[in-house]
Parts: C-alpha cells; sequence; structure tokens
C-alpha cells in the first residue's frame, strides 16, 4: 500500500507540473531527471517475451570516425524526437517507428546566418544526448543543437522558426561577457524548460584555451538572453575571491555539460558543474574555484543563487559532477524530506535538502596529499559523504591487480610500482597518479534511476587510469612540438600514437592518409569529437602541421603577414593524455568487477545490492564469472519492477528485476546501445526503446534505435 501511495503522488506531481501524463517520456532522462516511469504493463512475469516492435536507421553513421548516438528519446502525443550520429534531429511515428521529419542542422538551409558552423559541421558532428520539447497550444517546439547554435524547430514539421534569434538559431558564443569567438563552444546535453524559458548546457574545451561555462536561460520564443550566472564569478559577486583576481577574464571551464534538472513546484533549477581549466593543472587558478564542480540551485525565473555546495575543490582530476540531480523524497528519522541527489565520478551520492542545500547525511572533511608541481596549490581537505557508501571501489593498491592471467598480473604489478596510487586525491604527478575510480566514473552522465520509495539504482566502470604530467618548455627550435605539447598531447600522447581502443586516433599515418590543406582545416574545425581549434592563429597552425608532416617549421615558414600568435597561459605543465591502465590483451588491469550496477536505499544510506554489469564473452568462454565491462549511458526503472540497462561494451540491453538485481531478459543489439533508454505507452502497448549507435571504446558504430514491445497478442 505504502508504495501504491507514493506513486501516486508522483503522478499527481508530474500532472500538475507538466501536464504530461504517465504513458509519455517527454523530458529528457524523465521526470525530475529520475528516468522512471509508473508505467508497469510489462513486468517481472512477462519481460522475458519482450520482442523487437521496430527499428528506425538514420542512415548516417560514420565507422571511420567512430560515430555515436548517445540520445535519450522523448516521446509526445504519440511521436518520438531524438537525434542521428551527425546530429539531425528527426520525428518518428512512435508506435511504428515510420518517418515524419528530419531537420539537418548543417544543411544550407540551416546555415544561412553569416559566421554559422562553428563547431563540428566540416568533418564530424560529435555526440547528441537529445532534444528538448516546450508546447504553449498550438505552438509547439523543438529545440537542438548542432555545432555552436541553438535552433528553435516546429515540432509537426521540421521546420526552423525564423522568429527565433537570427532566422531561428543563436549562437552559443554571443553573451558570455568576453570575446570567445575563435574557441570552442557547443551543446551535447539538452536544455530544461522552465515556464518560458530554455536553461542549456554547454560543453567547452578543457585545455588552457576555453571559454567560461556561465549559465545562460533563453527566451523560448525570440531566442534573447533572460539572464545568466557567473560560474566563474566576477568582480563584486560572491565567489570571486576563490580565484585568482580577474581569472573570469581568462580561465574558462566551470561549465554544465551533463544536464541540470528543474524543481517547477519550487521554481528551482538544480545545476551540476565540471572542472575549470585547464583540468589537471591549476598554477593559474590557484584557490577553491567555484563555482565549479559545484551542485548550484537556481531561481529558474531570475537565476539568483539559492544555495550551493562546492563538491570538489579546485579539480585537479576531471572530477566534472558528470549527470543532472535527481529529485527525490525520502524519510530519515520518520520525516519526509524534499532532497536532491548528485551522482558523482567518483562513486558516491551526495544528498541534500532541496530547499536550504543542508546535507541529509554526514559529510567529511577529509585531509588530501599536497601537490609537487611547480607553481601548483592542491586543495588541503576534500568532502567526502559518510552515507551512502560509495558505489565504486575507491583505492587500487598491489592486492587489486587483476589476476586474468600471471601474464597480466606481472605486467600491471610492475607498471603499478612505478607510479603513485592509494589516496583518490593524490595530485597529478610527473611519476604517473593513479586516478580511480577513472576520468569516466564511477557514475557518468547515463545518471541514475529513482523509484518512488527512494531507491537510487547507478551503472559504474571501476577501472583506473593513468594521469602523468610533463613540464611545458617553449621550443624554440621546434614551434610546431610546442603547439603539439599545448594543444594535442591531451587526447593523442607524446608520442602522437593515441590510444589502444582508438578513442583518440594515433597521429603517426596522418600524411599517408591526408592532405597537409586537409589536416589544417581540421586542427581549425574540428572532427567527431575533437573540438575545434580556430583561437590558434595561421602560424601556429601550419607550424603544427609541419610537426605532424616530420618537417622542420622555422624552415617551411613563409613570408606571408599573419595575424599575432595569441598569448600563452601561465600553465607550466601539461597532461600526456587519457591513458586506461589496461594489460596487454586490452583488459582492465584491476580484478573485476569492471562494470557494475548497484541499489542504494536513499532513506536509511545503505547499498542494498550490487551486480556486474556485462561480459567478455572471451573470458566467460574460458570459465571466468561475467566480469563486467567499462559502460556508458544509464537505466530506466519502471513500476513493473524491472530496471532496463544497455550501456555495456557487449552490446547488450538488459532487464534486470529491482528487488535483488537478478537478470531477467537481454538480448543483442545491432552496436552498443551507449545511451539511456526510454519507455512509453501508445494504445495500450507499452514500449522500450534504446539508441544503438555504439562507436565508444574502439566499437563498431551503427545508426539504430530499437524498439521493444510484448507480443501483439
Amino acid at each position: 500500500m505504502k508504495n501504491k501511495v507514493a506513486i501516486f503522488v508522483w503522478l499527481v506531481i508530474l500532472a500538475r507540473c507538466t501536464g504530461a501524463g504517465p504513458e509519455e517520456w517527454p523530458v529528457y532522462q524523465g521526470f525530475g531527471s529520475n528516468q522512471y516511469s509508473a508505467l508497469g504493463q510489462i513486468n517481472r512475469s512477462n519481460v522475458h517475451t519482450l520482442e523487437v516492435a521496430w527499428t528506425y536507421r538514420t542512415g548516417d553513421s560514420d565507422p571511420d570516425n567512430r560515430s555515436q548516438i548517445q540520445a535519450n528519446p522523448i516521446v509526445v502525443d504519440g511521436i518520438l524526437y531524438a537525434t542521428s550520429a551527425q546530429l539531425k534531429v528527426f520525428a518518428l511515428d512512435a508506435t511504428t517507428g515510420l518517418h515524419r521529419w528530419t531537420f539537418d542542422p548543417f544543411a544550407s538551409s540551416a546555415l544561412e546566418t553569416e559566421g554559422r558552423g562553428n563547431g563540428y559541421d566540416l568533418f564530424g558532428a560529435g555526440v547528441s544526448r537529445g532534444v528538448t520539447y516546450w508546447e504553449d497550444g498550438e505552438d509547439r517546439r523543438i529545440f537542438s543543437t548542432g555545432g555552436s547554435f541553438l535552433y528553435s524547430i516546429e515540432a509537426s514539421t521540421g521546420q526552423l522558426i525564423t522568429t527565433f534569434g537570427n532566422k531561428g538559431a543563436i549562437d552559443l558564443h554571443d553573451g558570455l561577457g568576453r570575446d570567445v569567438e575563435d574557441l570552442f563552444i557547443v551543446s551535447n546535453t539538452p536544455g530544461v524548460v522552465y515556464k518560458d524559458l530554455l536553461i542549456i548546457p554547454t560543453r567547452v574545451a578543457e585545455g588552457t584555451k576555453a571559454a567560461p561555462g556561465h549559465i545562460r536561460a533563453y527566451d523560448v520564443r525570440t531566442g534573447e538572453i533572460a539572464w545568466i550566472f557567473h560560474t566563474i564569478p566576477q568582480p563584486g559577486e560572491f565567489g570571486y575571491d576563490t580565484w585568482p583576481k580577474d581569472a573570469w577574464k581568462s580561465i574558462g571551464g566551470a561549465n554544465n555539460w551533463a544536464g541540470m534538472t528543474v524543481d517547477d513546484e519550487r521554481g528551482v533549477v538544480y545545476v551540476p558543474t565540471g572542472s575549470a581549466t585547464p583540468d589537471f593543472y591549476g598554477g593559474d587558478r590557484i584557490g577553491a574555484n567555484l563555482f565549479a564542480n559545484t551542485l548550484l540551485a537556481l531561481d529558474a525565473s531570475t537565476g539568483h543563487l539559492i544555495w550551493h555546495y562546492q563538491i570538489v575543490r579546485h579539480d585537479l582530476w576531471d572530477r566534472d559532477l558528470p549527470a543532472p540531480p535527481n529529485l527525490v523524497s525520502v524519510t530519515h528519522a520518520g520525516q519526509r524530506h524534499d532532497a536532491v541527489a548528485q551522482i558523482t565520478k567518483s562513486g558516491h551520492v551526495f544528498l541534500f535538502d532541496r530547499d536550504t542545500g543542508e546535507p541529509l547525511f554526514p559529510i567529511e572533511e577529509r585531509q588530501t596529499p599536497p601537490s609537487d608541481l611547480s607553481g601548483e596549490v592542491a586543495w588541503k581537505t576534500q568532502p567526502v559523504p559518510l552515507k551512502p557508501p560509495a558505489f565504486s571501489r575507491q583505492v587500487f593498491l598491489q592486492d587489486d591487480v587483476t589476476d586474468i592471467s600471471s601474464n597480466a598480473t606481472s605486467e600491471a604489478l610492475e607498471q603499478l610500482s612505478r607510479v603513485r596510487t592509494g589516496d583518490p586525491f593524490t595530485p597529478p604527478s610527473r611519476e604517473g597518479t593513479i586516478i580511480f575510480p577513472g576520468y569516466d566514473g564511477g557514475g557518468e552522465w547515463g545518471g541514475a534511476a529513482v523509484d518512488p520509495n527512494g531507491i537510487l539504482y547507478v551503472n559504474a566502470n571501476e577501472m583506473p587510469w593513468i594521469l602523468r604530467m610533463i613540464e611545458l618548455e617553449n621550443d624554440m627550435q621546434n614551434p610546431g612540438h610546442a603547439v603539439y605539447s599545448n594543444e594535442c598531447l591531451y587526447c593523442h600522447g607524446v608520442d602522437g600514437r593515441g590510444d589502444p581502443l582508438g578513442v583518440h586516433p594515433s597521429l603517426v599515418d596522418v600524411p599517408m592518409k591526408l592532405t597537409k590543406s586537409t589536416v589544417a582545416r581540421i586542427i581549425t574545425r574540428g572532427v567527431g569529437v575533437m573540438p575545434s581549434h580556430e583561437y590558434l592563429s595561421e602560424q601556429e597552425v601550419d607550424d603544427l602541421v609541419a610537426y605532424l608532416f616530420s618537417e622542420d617549421a622555422l624552415l617551411s615558414r613563409d613570408n606571408k603577414e599573419r595575424k599575432p600568435v595569441q598569448e600563452t597561459s601561465n600553465a607550466n605543465y601539461s597532461s600526456t593524455g587519457y591513458v586506461r591502465f589496461l594489460d596487454s590483451n586490452g583488459y582492465p588491469a584491476i580484478k573485476p568487477p569492471w562494470g557494475t550496477l548497484t541499489a542504494i536505499d536513499l532513506n536509511i544510506g545503505d547499498i542494498l545490492w550490487q551486480v556486474t554489469l556485462g561480459e567478455f564473452e572471451l573470458l566467460t568462454q574460458k570459465g571466468f564469472s561475467p566480469t563486467g565491462t567499462e559502460n556508458y549511458g544509464g537505466p530506466i526503472v519502471t513500476a513493473g519492477g524491472l530496471l532496463f540497462i544497455a550501456a555495456t561494451k557487449d552490446e547488450r540491453f538488459r532487464g534486470f528485476d529491482i528487488r535483488d538485481g537478478a537478470l531477467l531478459w537481454e538480448t543483442k543489439l545491432p552496436a552498443g546501445g551507449y545511451a539511456t533508454p526510454a519507455t512509453y505507452m501508445i494504445d495500450g502497448r507499452q514500449f522500450v526503446v534504446v539508441a544503438a549507435g555504439g562507436g565508444k571504446m574502439g566499437t563498431k558504430s551503427s545508426d539504430a534505435y530499437v524498439a521493444f514491445a510484448l507480443p501483439d497478442d
């Protein structure tokens, strides 16, 4: 009875706040970002009979550039809206999967505004996690992004609404309070709507040249900026003293890229932010760096700060807050609390009172090690919640090294002996520092699901990565190498060979595949998930191309007039790249599990169950228990007692029993489903749909959306 009352209360609130019923999925990651549906036609007793109801192919996957589809579809009035591998927006009949319309943000009709196109439009689209829906009577709109532009699209036709912004679009470079015209800025994650305002996440570069991540709300009809919150405070604003003087003029990041959550009843938007730039060296940003790595509660009408909690101070580990927070209701000491729960890459859940920001479980200030890098001042303490327990392991020591084979064990022990490990907040170092859980969690952008009883379900990665720093030198003899060290080394490594999975490809054979002019355009404009570098001068681009082609940049220069080389940052160090700690067979260097699924009771702060998520079939065939795999994309939970999740490297889609994590159903997808599913009901039939775009972790790309339902009879 208690469960039924909780579900009924949720449905009443949702109907009042959104006008939508439980049959729909009209919001990215569901109402309250809770990835929960009150539908129960598909349940524990019949889930094993699920079959494919329809498959839709977007037709634009790009295997060469490892294209992906990370979108969580939305469904309104029987129409499904989502995005393709190349960021095209499309509408389908949600019952049959039949195509209604497509909008291409990079087509000529969408590129009429002078200067449009900064971002991915020349060589690849990057990724999109979906779209935003708004309506007022007959005025029904879809908001989506492509490159650095936000578009307003008629929901019924797919045509641009030309009264919005400049002929239907606005440039996300505008209105940030400083010149960022040549800096990389896009939006991968759908915005949120509060009344007639659209509040937009942004992704910016993570190196020394980055735009600030200020939070902006736009008028949904006109595209005009309604308010802005400065995540890097300006003089006179709260938090300004947590940065060096005038840091707001040059430092970037502190952006919300993961999405945010609106409490319509309170008129509050809860915004998690990422780290300040550059990610791994803070010599130019000494201080706590508010409001980076912070959960913000903002007045959704005005952008005024209500409360905040900084979860990582002076971040040196790329510990962005990775997902929209969950709006939950819990019972503590007999009292009901409306709360907001924030998962982290470190594998923790922070739980706060929604009105005051007071933690509902104790948080400990933990002493952390100092940095020995010149100019760096690591923060002395970091907050760690005492409850719930972390849902990922926190340290990686010798006893944790893989035992898949004796070879793998000896390889990992030898490499581990040469790097620093032990404390989750060990600062970056020249020797190398273990980042565990890794850069990609712990928790990630797929988010957590929460049911009406206050049980949170979250998938996680448990993989060590290695962060190694090198000191930068002003290489006057090889200026191209200097540009490479500043701009490319993060992803492609010291030797330019990328990573074993091909996520960041090798640059060694670039001269055999591409012309110099093509390479120069890619550097300037970006490709796939690689950001643009328009801020580089023509001279810097030429020098970098010469370096990649093993030429002497000084000899290859000509006497053309060039715009001045931009001033460089004072940063003394750069990371050598995003390096997974793997054995020679490509498996993580830690004992399994490598991917997990966990249920946490937020009422009492305890873990209820944890199971492995995913498997490597070759290892299973050799007699190993399922190990779990690296995974991206989150779960959804339903009133039918089920949790659905794809996410895993083994390209499967699974249904679990929410009571104990028992696997009840699984099927093979056309490619990896690195996206959060959605569920909805039309004409009395419940569907579950997931994007199967693949492309991550070196897996094959695809272009499929696959919907499942019970047999018609």
